[in-house]
């Protein structure tokens, strides 16, 4: 049999590099979709059933540490984004928020419920109870995080997103070492990702406008 080491090996390969690459593949959509379903399913499996995860919110969270670090972060992200997008396509500037507001509110529910949760259950509060204890560097995991969560990206086939989802995934890494909640990893990843969408850059992430 394998040895749990091992076992955390192959799984952390399967799941994170393996079905990722593949999806850069061309075969069925709905195959995708499955495979996606499946790891999420089997991810929180793990969590409640062998890790045995209680979901709670702590409470000695600092939050004020928390939004004052995040707001530091978005003043940076807001500054060169904003540049971003006037040097590359001023035309999309808040254009969704602007001419599509509707439309633009439910896109930010709908992603931050169903799209950055999941990820951060994946990519933070799983793979952080999986794998920690694996790697005695623990910057080197956080990279290694930061890594993987870009490479979950890898299928739009654009080197900017997959920088701008390395520096967000090292970002997550970094409040998720630190504060340990998925609640306040997944607030940050939505303020983020839904300020991309809000300033013009929705397009490169997949979102519609």
């Amino acid at each position: 049999m394998l040895s749990n080491k091992t076992y955390r090996l192959a799984e952390l390969f399967l799941m994170f590099v393996l079905a990722p690459v593949s999806f850069t593949l061309p075969y069925s959509i709905w195959i995708k979709v499955g495979i996606g379903f499946f790891g999420l399913a089997y991810v929180i499996y793990i969590l409640l059933k062998v890790e045995h995860l209680k979901f709670r919110i702590k409470p000695e969270l600092d939050w004020p540490r928390f939004f004052k670090q995040v707001g530091l972060h978005f003043v940076i992200i807001v500054l060169f984004t904003v540049l971003y997008v006037l040097k590359t396509d001023p035309d999309q500037l808040f254009r969704v928020m602007l001419d599509k507001s509707m439309m633009w509110i439910i896109i930010l529910f709908v992603y931050s419920l169903f799209s950055v949760y999941p990820q951060e259950l994946i990519y933070r509060t799983f793979f952080f109870k999986r794998y920690e204890n694996l790697f005695s560097d623990k910057w080197l995991f956080v990279m290694l995080n930061a890594g993987l969560f870009s490479l979950a990206h890898i299928f739009f086939m654009n080197m900017l997103v997959m920088v701008l989802t390395f520096l967000g995934g090292w970002l997550f890494a970094l409040t998720f070492y630190r504060t340990r909640s998925t609640l306040m990893v997944s607030i940050e990843h939505a303020i983020y990702g839904c300020w991309l969408f809000t300033v013009g850059m929705g397009h490169m992430l997949g979102f519609p406008s």
